[in-house]
């Protein structure tokens, strides 16, 4: 699921580009309103960036500054750009261009080659492994389908980072890969691969890329046509950006830097496809005068799943580690994480399906579950643990929901039926849109209960399921929607591949998960081995490998287990053991959990423009926020305890006879006031002004909750009382007597 699943799927479009901000908190607001120049938003997971940039593109195209036909938001996946389209739609933003890069490329590929190049634009291939696998032969080198699949990844890697066939081996040993096969048979199986297109008349995923650049950078006049139509780029996962994508961007843009990215270089999980978070770290040396804005504030996960989340990443190393972002959620309090190990493999599965089973049994939702793991020849056995406790799942990757036969079927008859309904009884005796919805998908195969066990007919029925919830949440949102309406939604969300729900667990790998959450997330085969991976050799790689769990952690908003086997089998050798990452983490284990000093709190850094060649020192950089931590034991404060600056279970050393003498004084002063006693102070400010004893004016404006203007009406008084002096009404019963 998406953060967008648990927002109204119908809102009203907000009436004025003020309306657009609202919600926004400081952070994203200030994301929202910076129109002008380069912008930089590190975004830590579930910080709403999505939210945030969507916001902007609508503030901006609603308050005149930005012309819809002129923005090109650009992310990496068509699952994101559909949604990214239809939040900007429900914001009254339609009109802005959010694709992929690919699609983006592919598009003014196919409209200015006739007139760069002529003729028609050679056929894209779908899938470049038959090919390779013809240019090995050629080569007189066979592969076995391992092999051939990692060869082609080799030389997807190689066109994305703009290495020819040429430069391939002294690539590959610079960058220190491990490949299947000698590099220079890959070099050689590479050029065979790029002469058999040529002579086969074809392109591939990678071409498009670098066929539009090579337009651009040799055709001045379209180039400048291009940036005639789009004067203003976002770019979403820019952790995620390939040299080759960096080089079509920049000739996107030209001289202007009319330019937002948006990424979390902890959250760079793709390096093997050639992504590097350089271009997001290396943003404000290209851009002196950017504008950099964190987001912090993680409003998906509780506070038990961060402050996991910010352990996995306390030992962190490298680059990424120096910048990373240390979250804050904003929820309440949930459960502690779940840490379980098991004898073998299938015990680890079974052992995750009882605890679904018991999760669904208490009302959770099997579409809020998902279990996720390392590789997905892992998938097998979860899909038989959960097949054979009876619980229904769905493995990422499937088709699109709108591709799937049944989906295509139920359009058409929801379509007919809003054309010619009145000729059918069943339709005209239903009364409200969720009725005449179930009455037209009871002919496709929907029925009240759901069919036994999984596989083909369970998935045609969890579709049909979803369409009928998709119209009870739009009758909901607007009680006068008609047949039509429904149908035109269905085919707005099909442009915009922005499909809903369907109810099954969710099955995936960390890598497919990233940029998706769920309620309740199972973390399994966590053992050494399979996570860090066994081929992950090198400091980088180990470090990626930290980063792809941290992804997985970030993906639940409440209940999180983590899980590891001995032994694959039963009656295996049990020579497993947990991971490495989970070191200080689990009940148990050794090692340190605590902080390092990392990319800091959330806030805005307004760029300066330094002169050519001078660099920003840190006495020039303005605005950043630190992280809350608790003073105590150091650990990253939620929402909840900053006040206290200190974890609500960890000991306090609070003065208990100031505190005493200050809630005293608080009752009189409010009585005096005529107010309640917490609009004086409220009882967590007292017991962080009784366990700080601030001796000055500046100790006690630190204190959380002491603003200015309580400090001007109130601090001399509260010093006062720190300093052990009696104040005029204190004590009086017992000098009464005398």
């Amino acid at each position: 699921m998406t953060a967008a699943t648990h927002s109204t799927l119908f809102p009203q479009v907000p009436e004025t580009a003020d309306a657009v901000l609202d919600g926004l908190d400081p952070e994203q607001r200030a994301v929202a309103t910076a129109l002008h120049g380069p912008v930089c938003v590190l975004a830590g997971a579930g910080t709403g960036k999505t939210r945030a940039l969507t916001h902007r593109i609508a503030f901006g195209v609603r308050a005149g500054i930005l012309q819809p036909a002129s923005v090109l938001a650009v992310t990496f996946t068509n699952r994101a750009a559909g949604e990214m389209r239809g939040r900007l739609r429900q914001l009254g933003a339609g009109g802005v261009q959010a694709r992929t890069f690919h699609s983006a490329a592919l598009r003014q590929l196919q409209f200015f080659w006739p007139r760069a190049v002529g003729g028609e634009l050679p056929r894209l291939v779908d899938r470049k492994i038959q090919l390779v696998s013809d240019a090995a032969a050629a080569c007189r080198v066979r592969l076995d389908r391992g092999e051939l699949r990692d060869v082609t990844a080799e030389i997807e890697w190689s066109k994305v980072t703009q290495t020819v066939p040429s430069d391939y081996v002294a690539a590959a040993h610079k960058t220190g890969r491990e490949t299947v096969r000698h590099p220079a048979e890959i070099a050689q199986i590479y050029a065979g691969y790029e002469a058999l297109k040529r002579d086969r008349s074809v392109i591939d995923f990678e071409d498009v890329l670098l066929l539009t650049v090579g337009i651009l950078q040799d055709r001045h006049d379209i180039a400048d046509q291009i940036r005639a139509q789009y004067q203003h780029f976002v770019v979403d996962e820019y952790q995620d950006v390939s040299p080759l994508q960096q080089r079509l961007l920049d000739l996107w843009l030209g001289d202007r830097d009319s330019l937002c990215v948006v990424g979390d270089a902890s959250q760079t999980i793709y390096s093997f496809t050639g992504a590097t978070p350089d271009h997001l770290l290396n943003f404000r040396t290209r851009h002196p005068g950017a504008t950099v804005v964190k987001l912090v504030r993680d409003y998906r996960s509780s506070p038990q799943v961060v402050h996991l989340a910010n352990g996995v990443l306390a030992r962190a190393r490298g680059r990424a580690a120096e910048h990373r972002l240390e979250l804050i959620s904003q929820r309440d309090r949930g459960p502690e994480p779940v840490f379980a190990e098991y004898a073998d493999e299938p015990a680890e599965a079974e052992g995750a399906a009882r605890r679904i089973q018991e999760l669904i049994a208490s009302g959770v939702s099997a579409g809020e579950i998902a279990i996720l793991f390392r590789t997905n020849s892992q998938s097998g056995t979860y899909e038989q643990a959960l097949a054979d406790a009876g619980v229904p799942y769905l493995l990422r990757g499937a088709e699109r929901f709108f591709e799937r036969e049944e989906v295509r079927r139920a359009s058409r008859a929801l379509r007919a039926a809003a054309r010619f309904g009145g000729n059918d009884a069943e339709l005209d005796a239903a009364g409200d849109l969720p009725s005449q919805v179930r009455a037209v998908l009871s002919g496709e195969g929907w029925t009240t209960e759901p069919p036994a066990g999984s596989g083909a007919v369970r998935d045609r029925w969890e579709s049909l399921a979803a369409l009928l919830r998709l119209a009870e949440d739009c009758a909901r949102a607007q009680p006068a929607a008609t047949l039509a309406d429904f149908v035109t939604e269905l085919d707005e969300r099909a442009k915009a591949q922005h499909a809903p729900t369907v109810e099954g667990v969710t099955l995936a790998s960390l890598h497919a998960a990233k940029g998706l959450e769920w309620d309740v997330v199972f973390l399994v085969g966590l053992a050494e081995g399979m996570m860090p991976i066994t081929y992950a050799k090198t400091d980088e790689q180990i470090e990626e490998e930290r980063r792809l769990l941290y992804v997985g952690v970030t993906r639940a908003r409440s209940h999180l287990g983590l899980s590891w086997a001995l032994s694959r089998s039963p009656g295996g050798r049990p020579n497993r053991r947990p991971s490495r990452f989970l070191d200080g983490l689990r009940p148990g284990s050794t090692g340190s959990a605590g902080r390092s000093a990392g990319g800091g709190g959330g806030g805005v850094e307004h760029g300066v423009r330094a002169a050519a060649g001078e660099p920003l020192s840190a006495g020039r950089r303005r605005g950043a926020r630190k992280v809350a931590r608790c003073r105590v034991c150091g650990r990253t404060l939620d929402a909840a305890e900053m006040k206290l600056m200190r974890c609500e279970d960890c000991p306090s050393d609070m003065d208990e006879g100031l505190y005493e003498r200050l809630v005293e004084w608080r009752a009189r002063t409010a009585a005096a006031l005529g107010q309640p006693a917490f609009c004086v102070f409220t009882d967590k400010t007292l017991i962080a002004i009784a366990e700080s004893a601030p001796e000055d004016e500046g100790e006690l404006s630190r204190v959380p909750g002491v603003g200015v203007r309580k400090f001007r009406a109130h601090g001399s008084d509260v010093l006062a009382l720190c300093a052990g002096q009696v104040l005029g009404g204190e004590g009086e019963d017992a000098d009464g007597g005398d």
